[in-house]
């Protein structure tokens, strides 16, 4: 199955309205932080779901409170409750509570989804009219993931379709005799093969959802033209379907619609069966926007992976969760793309390496070092081993003598924790501040000194590898935002600018104020302005950089034989750089010039990719 352009798209632009998921579930680590309704943040003002007629408060069906569903209004409670206690959701709880060996897998959210879009078919009479291993028009796959290699999918579907067959007796009033679990595990395959994870303001992934064919149909590539967001709202006074002139792709024409698909989005017997309890309102919405420009009767792609790592690692992540191989156009270059061979190092990767192990062998000892590094400081919360260890690594000390590339997905992955752990450190050290002593306070503003070289580093990087792959555009307006908010805080935190000259400084009476401005208002961007806005961008860091690059690494041995991040023109020898007090009022302009045109250029590609008001930043704010 595969979706095209109904017509000629251009950079930017939505291809279809917010689509209403068929289900969704939060993590089980976001029950009590986000309303279970909309995945809204929860405040204060909680609701838990009234207890069904059917149900009384001394029942043993009924699970402690602490496991009932949250929401953030009684709106969202009324809406969506009801459904937590007919799905069997709340029944699942209490096995599993009960029983934890039944479910030995961690997270049960795709069990939740599954039970939800379980029901849903039962209400609509699609579990007694599945064919081709399809519901609604979504493949299973059920047969192909129960004869894959990788053991724990195995065990996951079949654990997981007789967790479900309990629950629904357990909501029936009925005992569970040991009955093939088939529907509920084709189901389950189907949320495995088609649910896709729910991110807040691009941000926190807090849950999973699972949409109609729209957006289900939309196949992977490794060099997409579109992505898509998710618009987060409370319910509705109005529920009302999704205006389909909104629409932009269609299924190809060797792709039928089944009258199925009609009856879930809606049109038929959902209206009937739903609408009286607002579902349809309910859940995130997603959105899919274009990336690249896109001719009519083109094939629509997204990417389902992180698009920064190799074709290996691609290919294996895909097998792994999807069972398939892609063939797209950067999977199957010969030779391989140079953002691949820049990934993979593959040029210099091997460069002063003694070790008598293959590639691969090496960057998996590599890989390992890393995650247990990351897992130490994501449980225990010492950013300062973290950041020894993965520096160690750049700097090829530990645990071989192999020396990464600056654009080794490796190093990539280093960059991104690394930014976050010297920031933690940052904030840890200015927890413990002396008011007797401004040594915390020195090296706390040093922890973010360097926690902004490594952001620049990252978004450096990955503009270079966009320059050569446009489809990278999201991950890059992410890294450029952050990397300009990591260097506004940092000259916020400034240790002796109590005066704030430098804040009073213009910016550089630049080229791009009026493209920027006119660009951020009207929402749109043509691929001639894109092209020459990126370029003035980085003309102008260009010349900002440099002045700053040797203060932001000072102290740090593996950044400072680093080139500036942008060029790219190779290491350089040690520095020996001195930061003299006079120059601290210029270093704090430049650092605030800098800061303002990575969130405004951050911002402008966001706009590009997610639309909206993501992009709300002006020149003059």
């Amino acid at each position: 199955m595969e979706m095209r352009a109904s017509k000629n798209v251009p950079l930017g632009q939505d291809l279809t309205p917010p689509i209403s998921p068929l289900a969704f579930s939060l993590f089980d680590s976001s029950l009590q932080s986000h309303c279970s309704a909309c995945f809204s943040a929860l405040s204060s003002s909680l609701h838990t779901p009234p207890l069904p007629s059917t149900v009384s408060s001394n029942s043993p069906h009924v699970p402690p409170s602490s496991s009932l569903p949250l929401y953030c209004s009684l709106k969202c409670s009324t809406a969506s409750s009801d459904l937590h206690f007919s799905s069997a959701q709340h029944h699942l709880s209490l096995l599993l509570q009960s029983r934890p060996a039944s479910w030995p897998h961690g997270d049960s959210s795709d069990l939740r989804l599954a039970l939800c879009l379980l029901f849903l078919c039962e209400r609509l009479g699609l579990d007694k009219r599945v064919a081709d291993s399809r519901i609604a028009g979504l493949m299973s796959n059920r047969e192909v993931l129960l004869k894959s290699e990788n053991n724990d999918i195995l065990t996951r579907i079949r654990d997981g379709g007789k967790a479900m067959a309990i629950a629904r007796k357990m909501r029936d009033g009925e005992e569970y005799k040991g009955e093939e679990a088939v529907m509920e595990e084709l189901v389950l395959c189907v949320v495995i093969t088609n649910s896709v994870e729910v991110q807040v303001n691009g941000g926190r992934i807090v849950g999973i959802a699972i949409y109609d064919t729209t957006f289900s149909w939309i196949n992977h590539s490794c060099s997409p033209n579109a992505c898509y967001r998710f618009s987060l709202s409370s319910i509705s006074e109005n529920p009302s379907i999704s205006d389909e002139s909104n629409l932009l792709i269609v299924p190809a024409r060797n792709c039928s619609v089944p009258q199925i698909v009609n009856d879930v989005s809606g049109k038929v017997e959902m209206g009937k069966v739903w609408f009286s309890s607002k579902w349809l309102e309910c859940g995130p919405r997603i959105i899919v926007r274009s990336i690249k420009k896109i001719k009519e009767g083109e094939e629509v792609t997204i990417a389902y992976i992180d698009l920064l790592q190799p074709m290996g690692i691609r290919q294996e992540e895909l097998w792994s969760k999807y069972q398939f191989m892609c063939f797209c156009r950067r999977c199957s270059a010969l030779p391989p793309t140079y953002v691949d061979r820049a990934l993979q190092g593959t040029s210099t990767f091997m460069y002063g390496c003694t070790t008598n192990g293959s590639d691969d062998v090496v960057v998996q000892k590599l890989t390992d070092y890393m995650d247990v590094a990351v897992s130490e400081y994501l449980s225990n919360g010492n950013p300062e081993s973290c950041c020894e260890k993965l520096e160690s690594i750049l700097s090829q000390e530990a645990p071989t003598t192999v020396k990464l590339q600056p654009l080794h997905y490796l190093s990539l992955k280093a960059y991104t924790v690394l930014t976050s752990a010297y920031k933690v450190r940052g904030y840890q050290l200015l927890l413990a501040l002396d008011p007797n002593s401004n040594v915390h306070q020195v090296e706390s503003f040093k922890m973010n000194r360097i926690s902004a070289a490594y952001s620049l580093l990252l978004a450096g990087s990955t503009q270079h590898l966009f320059l050569s792959e446009s489809s990278l555009i999201a991950s890059l307006a992410n890294y450029w935002t952050s990397a300009g908010e990591t260097l506004e805080g940092l000259v916020r935190s400034s240790v002796s600018n109590s005066s704030g000259e430098w804040a009073s400084r213009k910016l550089c009476t630049c080229l791009l104020l009026g493209s920027f401005d006119a660009n951020l208002i009207s929402g749109k961007a043509q691929i001639a302005e894109f092209e020459e806005i990126s370029r003035g961008f980085l003309t102008c860091i260009s010349v900002i950089l440099p002045r700053v690059w040797d203060f932001l690494i000072h102290g740090c041995a593996y950044l400072e034989i680093i080139e500036q991040p942008v060029a790219f023109s190779g290491s350089k020898g040690s520095t020996s750089y001195r930061y003299e007090q006079e120059n601290r009022s210029q270093t704090m302009s430049d650092l605030f010039q800098l800061s303002a045109h990575c969130l405004i250029y951050g911002r402008y590609l966001s706009n590009i990719c997610f639309g909206g008001t993501s992009a709300g930043l002006s020149w003059n704010s």
